[in-house]
């Protein structure tokens, strides 16, 4: 009989099968070992069915167990998404958000597109961050942040996007800089011996590439774009840089271009980022509208024009939509 089955017993079984065993799940659950394995034998008592084979050094779903199991995530993410809705629901008015911008967004556009919608909205207080590379992801998963500005894994499906913009990263250098001519031609080879300039990983928890980075190569690490482009203007290292920020200096020659066949440099595309599996307020809610209806004709000079020029469809939320030049 399965009238009894409970919500407990559910989450301990699922728990054990993503987790790959009891102790994982109870730590996961917060729960002690011996509860998780009772929950679990009790539900394949009321259902008459062996579950998990246990016969291995790690316990592994029988076939009943495998079929049950996709059944019973699928109510799971239903009930998450009911409880959700319920806490949207119950929420008033949000007192504050908390928005974090990546390092390579464009801040005069990015801060009007906020100053915007907070002007509508006085009674709810923004709470700014600036983080780099990994730190707006942390940010957002660890349940530290409403919205993220930055480049994200758009096959995350724990995510929903709106697309802004691209922007494109140029490796630059002052004239002078290397002891070399400053060309297409220059080689990671020939760079080793010069100081390199990034940009510091704001994450806690920084595991993830480090985009560009010369092995072997002196470096020298800023905490934002614009103090590394002061460092290689100033002639004390060279690095990439987003298009946006450096376009006088290339039309005016304080800085020099070595994108080449080596040195390709990079192209992010920018989005306005949630969690799908976080309730959302009224604000929030609104605020996600307002950017959806601004994206189309959000513009920021070099790298709106990168985008405009590609005409490549934008995707928001799953729906694709122009992006068209400002």
């Amino acid at each position: 009989m399965i009238e009894g089955l409970t919500l407990h017993q559910l989450q301990c079984f699922d728990a054990v099968v993503c987790e790959g065993g009891f102790q994982a799940a109870a730590d996961k659950l917060l729960r002690t070992q011996p509860t998780v394995f009772a929950a679990v034998k009790n539900l394949e008592a009321q259902l008459g069915l062996v579950l998990l084979d246990r016969s291995g050094y790690r316990v592994a779903l029988t076939e009943a167990g495998r079929a049950f199991h996709e059944r019973a995530r699928v109510f799971l993410g239903d009930l998450r998404a009911l409880q959700n809705h319920a806490r949207q629901l119950a929420m008033g008015e949000e007192s504050e958000l908390r928005v974090v911008i990546g390092d390579l967004c464009p801040m005069p556009p990015v801060l009007a597109l906020l100053r915007e919608f907070f002007d509508q909205h006085p009674a709810t207080r923004l709470h700014l961050h600036v983080e780099a590379i990994a730190g707006p992801w942390e940010r957002l998963f660890d349940g530290e942040a409403d919205l993220i500005i930055h480049h994200i894994d758009k096959a995350d499906a724990r995510l929903e996007f709106i697309d802004l913009c691209a922007v494109r990263l140029v490796p630059v250098v002052a004239p002078g800089f290397l002891d070399l001519p400053a060309s297409r031609q220059v080689t990671p080879q020939q760079l080793r011996g010069h100081v390199q300039c990034v940009i510091r990983d704001t994450a806690r928890r920084a595991s993830g590439p480090s985009y560009y980075l010369i092995e072997g190569a002196h470096s020298w690490t800023v905490p934002d774009q614009l103090m590394k482009k002061e460092i290689i203007l100033q002639g004390a290292a060279w690095g990439h840089l987003p298009d946006f920020l450096i376009e006088r200096e290339l039309r005016d020659g304080r800085l020099v271009s070595i994108a080449g066949r080596h040195l390709q440099g990079g192209r992010v595309e920018l989005t306005a980022a949630r969690r799908r599996d976080a309730p959302h307020g009224p604000v929030a809610g609104r605020l996600w509208q307002h950017l959806l209806e601004r994206a189309p004709a959000w513009t920021i000079g070099g790298a709106e024009r990168a985008a405009g020029k590609s005409r490549k469809p934008a995707m928001i939320g799953g729906a694709r939509r122009p992006l068209q030049p400002g």
